[in-house]
């Protein structure tokens, strides 16, 4: 918190829980402001937390922690999930980067982190000592915009919290991307924390020109030093339930194109053997798999960098209180490290431009990765990596000079970690017990580059060949988004195009094999003789009274349908369905212009078929939003 003059209070040092009224206690340390600044040189320090989906929000994190370290401040940064969140009574500035996913839910890895925050028996004066700032990142095409950083700044601010600035808001939308908002609010951060925590005499602001040093030191193990272990994948312990830092090594039994082969797109279905892992799930749930690098790509990177595959090495934190990277053998080879951890099929962001820099022997090239990290070079590198979707081995290629000049130790600081991918899971294991199937579109489109652009996840999993051999795949289950009834009266309505349609296959089978009917499926494609998925399986379920189904075929006619059309058709059943069934309603698919549309046509039955005004179907519409009655999970 601040004094009434602008400078800082210093915190009483008990200890303190966060169900602890504190609020009298923030009153006392008030009043006692002597001697403020020198308790707060000793406290020079700052909290950078993180809730990130796809890297976005960690790497903005990182660098709010870069430029945190070049004003002397003793900074951590750390996934909101990782830190313990009673410890934040103790922190006097944190601030919080956050993505907003899906519907306006937080990111995976903040998710325990908001649950505890919004407990209603925290007290309002919890975090009377905290001096906070919130940065959001999201996309205004998405209908709840960065809906996670105003909401979390609203509950920092019950609690008792001092925000430093109003809440930025980055969107993906803008001409300059979340940076437009983000450069101008870390200068004005910076300002604020200055004034509250000013440079020990004799320190200056270390300049951008100077290189910070890596956060691990790569040391080389003797080819003759003893091998301590295997790096190869192990399935999880006994009846440890597998997770990201030990996933289980799932046998592959079956891969089978889907598609027909002469149409455009090429989706498999993938069958797992699970036996002995202690994975569970219910329709709904997602699969997260952990993808690799191609041998091809990895053998370019070594080239390019110069490094020899087989080399075995070790890591050493450079600062004391860094963790080692969790999922990284050690020793490791460099071979395991590419192939495994190193994200070199990504679109690399800006601050890899900026550290890139720093290594570059040759003019030229660094001036133009100066200007790829610099403000105004934003538009230039956007045409450059982001709309021609180039790969971070494309842009090292395009940089001979100074890739060979890349000292080993910041190649974790230059590119990150390969993430998992999530895959809704489209198999019951009441129907297929010890066994998971997905649905995989695999991802390959053109741009104006020559090579064609390919899914890291799915290209790897669709080259997987159980015919030639045992191959195994390190997955793991987590909790889905969306929740079946219970009660067996209780009829569905699932909307699935494409590859939307996964969960729902999933949720047909279990309630076909608990005996329920009332299973209503609107699936779309575009042509009933190419990409009409599971097409047997659904006509087998209809013949026998399980299912009813509505197709829309989209390219088998002169006017194209979709599911929107056939929802609007089938009006009366569906009101039917709705007001005398108590049905639930499950949307799933690409989050395009899809969820709009059929929004839309759900607002039309309501109209037409239950005689509501537009604004009455649109607060209905919204009422089984929130009761759960109507429940959706769309990706990009």
């Amino acid at each position: 918190m601040t004094s009434s003059d602008g400078g800082a209070v210093p915190v009483e040092s008990r200890s303190l829980s966060l169900d602890d009224d504190v609020s009298g206690s923030c009153r006392a340390v008030v009043t006692s402001a002597a001697g403020w600044g020198r308790c707060m040189m000793a406290e020079r320090r700052l909290l950078v937390l993180f809730g990130s989906q796809t890297g976005t929000a960690q790497d903005t994190a990182e660098r709010v922690g870069r430029e945190a370290k070049r004003r002397h401040l003793r900074c951590r940064v750390e996934a909101l999930d990782s830190c313990d969140v009673a410890n934040l009574i103790h922190e006097p500035l944190v601030v919080f980067v956050c993505a907003t996913t899906g519907q306006g839910d937080p990111p995976d890895n903040m998710k325990m982190f908001w649950r505890f925050l919004f407990r209603k028996s925290l007290p309002a004066g919890s975090l009377c000592q905290l001096d906070y700032a919130v940065l959001g990142l999201g996309d205004s095409s998405y209908p709840k915009f960065n809906f996670v950083a105003k909401k979390l700044h609203k509950r920092l601010l019950q609690l008792g919290g001092n925000p430093l600035l109003p809440v930025a808001l980055g969107d993906d939308q803008h001409d300059l991307g979340p940076d437009a908002v983000v450069d101008p609010w870390l200068v004005a951060l910076w300002d604020k924390v200055l004034a509250l925590y000013p440079l020990p005499p004799g320190l200056e602001i270390i300049s951008p020109d100077v290189r910070l040093p890596p956060r691990y030191t790569l040391h080389y193990v003797p080819e003759e030093s003893p091998w301590p272990g295997s790096e190869r994948l192990q399935p999880a312990a006994p009846r440890a339930a597998p997770c990201e830092l030990h996933p289980f090594a799932a046998r592959v039994l079956a891969n089978r194109r889907v598609t027909a082969q002469s149409h455009f797109q090429d989706v498999r279905l993938i069958e797992f053997d699970i036996a002995g892992s202690g994975i569970t799930f219910s329709a709904g749930d997602v699969v997260m798999i952990q993808p690799q690098n191609c041998p091809e790509d990895v053998q370019q990177f070594c080239q390019l960098l110069r490094l020899e595959p087989h080399r075995r090495f070790v890591l050493e934190p450079t600062e004391p209180g860094t963790s080692l990277p969790p999922l990284l053998p050690q020793p490791c080879t460099i071979q395991y490290l590419v192939t495994h951890y190193l994200d070199i099929s990504c679109v690399p962001r800006r601050s890899f431009f900026e550290l890139l820099a720093y290594f570059s022997p040759n003019e030229l090239e660094r001036e133009k990765l100066q200007e790829f990290s610099s403000a105004q070079g934003q538009e230039e590198l956007y045409s450059y990596c982001n709309r021609p979707r180039r790969t971070t081995l494309e842009a090292l290629w395009d940089f001979p000079h100074t890739t060979c000049a890349i000292p080993a130790d910041y190649l974790l600081d230059l590119i990150p970690r390969i993430r998992p991918r999530a895959f809704s899971i489209a198999s019951s294991l009441l129907a297929h017990p010890e066994r998971m199937q997905i649905l995989v579109a695999v991802v390959r489109y053109k741009t104006r580059l020559s090579k064609p652009r390919r899914g890291l996840c799915s290209t790897w999993l669709a080259s997987l060949s159980p015919d030639k051999g045992d191959v195994h795949v390190p997955l793991w289950v987590k909790k889905g988004g969306m929740k079946f009834p219970d009660d067996p009266a209780i009829p569905v309505i699932m909307i699935g195009p494409g590859t939307g349609v996964a969960p729902f296959r999933a949720a047909i089978q279990e309630r076909v094999a608990l005996g329920r009917t009332g299973n209503c499926l609107f699936f779309g494609c575009r042509h009933k003789s190419k990409d009409f998925y599971c097409q047997t399986e659904w006509e087998e379920l209809v013949t026998k009274g399980f299912l009813t189904l509505f197709t829309a075929f989209s390219r088998d006619q002169e006017e194209k349908v979709y599911v929107q059309h056939r929802i609007r058709e089938n009006g009366r059943l569906l009101w039917e369905l709705l007001s005398s069934g108590n049905a639930h309603v499950y949307l799933a698919g690409n989050a395009k212009e899809m969820p709009a549309a059929v929004a839309e046509a759900l607002q039309s039955v309501l109209q037409l078929e239950g005689g509501l005004s537009p604004s009455e179907a649109q607060e209905h519409l919204t009422a089984l939003e929130r009761s759960q009655r109507f429940q959706s999970e769309t990706w990009s």
